[in-house]
């Protein structure tokens, strides 16, 4: 049973309340009845729950994607970014999209062995492995449970290629790892920038890096020999797009190789989080920049249609879209699909005597 509790600004987190689980039988809603009642707490203690992985893999065949297969170490994010397109599917672990997704997390036990049976299946085609395709392979729970850092060990040890996204200082933990990876064309990473601005990323992306730590990790990735670019992710009208620009510079500067950029997506609980999310913390933005969504959504909070999803439509879609061309080719920062992977080299775990013993 889900309740929703009334709006509140709670320390350290993105989401002001719990959404409706849409998979639940029953809708219970918090009232004042005039009882007294004990207040919720300002801040909230993060819990975690293992979960045996029956598969390693994620698969898709979306256009919009520069990949087919992805894995990802756990569900839910501490991070708290509001805008995550990952939190509806919290729903499905009969969780709250809300405050649960970066409250209520899940480790995935046994995942590296899953995955290494998936890699000695007979005609399994190698190619580079997303991580990770929904929350952050390097959020806070990865220093403790370290998953992220075994997976990029068996894939080094079988010379499969990787790309990783994060927005988390920790990766330059696992530089050894990755260093070696890049000398043999294995890895490429991309850190995830949103705002310089330091106050709009600690109500926006509340438990992540600061816009500093970013850069300093991305100049740290890219000074071992890193192929390390940019995700400007995600715009938002309004909001963070006047930073463009100077998000690409900054990157440039630090070292990045490449850039790409998307448009926010307000998929079903995302969008009353992050409409409640702007009300709450910009309140005299909030009309405009959900103006501004729906005018690059065809008058919809959100567009899923493949094509439009990662950069929307209109006048305002094609402005950014253009500045970031504009910007990217004057710093000379290349496309994604420029940073090529060998796959080449790819051997299956189990030909490689005890190495896993």
């Amino acid at each position: 049973m889900a309740i929703q509790h009334p709006s509140l600004r709670r320390k350290g987190r993105g989401a002001t309340f719990d959404p409706h689980n849409r998979f639940a039988p029953t809708h219970s809603e918090a009232i004042d009845d005039g009882w007294w009642q004990e207040a919720l707490p300002e801040r909230l203690a993060t819990t975690v729950r293992d979960e045996p992985a029956k598969s390693a893999l994620s698969w898709n065949q979306s256009p919009d994607l520069g990949f087919d297969r992805s894995l990802n170490p756990y569900r839910g994010c501490e991070h708290g970014c509001i805008y995550c397109y990952a939190r509806p599917s919290h729903a499905y672990w009969d969780l709250s999209p809300g405050i649960d997704f970066e409250t209520r997390l899940i480790a995935r036990i046994g995942l590296v062995e899953r995955l290494r049976e998936e890699l000695c299946k007979p005609g399994y085609e190698c190619r580079p492995i997303n991580l990770s395709g929904n929350t952050d392979c390097y959020q806070p729970l990865e220093a403790e449970r370290r998953t992220t850092r075994s997976i990029l060990e068996l894939l080094l040890a079988c010379r499969h290629p990787v790309t990783l996204v994060t927005k988390s200082a920790l990766i330059l933990r696992d530089l050894d790892l990755l260093s070696e990876m890049a000398d043999k064309h294995l890895v490429r990473v991309f850190i995830s920038l949103t705002s310089l601005d330091d106050e709009l990323k600690r109500t926006l992306e509340p438990r992540t890096a600061s816009p500093k730590a970013r850069l300093k990790t991305m100049h740290e990735l890219s000074a071992a020999g890193i192929p390390t670019g940019a995700l400007l992710a995600p715009m938002i009208p309004g909001l963070n797009d006047h930073e463009m620009e100077t998000l690409l510079q900054a990157a440039h500067d630090a070292g990045a190789r490449t850039a790409a950029w998307t448009l926010l997506r307000l998929p079903r609980e995302v969008a009353p989080l992050f409409e409640e999310w702007l009300i709450t913390y910009y309140p005299q933005r909030a009309s405009k920049v959900m103006s501004l969504m729906r005018q690059c959504r065809g008058g919809q909070a959100n567009d899923s249609r493949f094509g439009q999803r990662m950069r929307g439509q209109g006048v305002f879609a094609e402005l950014l879209a253009q500045r970031f061309s504009k910007a990217s080719k004057r710093l000379g920062l290349g496309r994604r699909v420029e940073m090529g992977l060998d796959c080449s080299g790819f051997r299956a775990p189990h030909v490689q005597g005890d190495l896993f013993l």
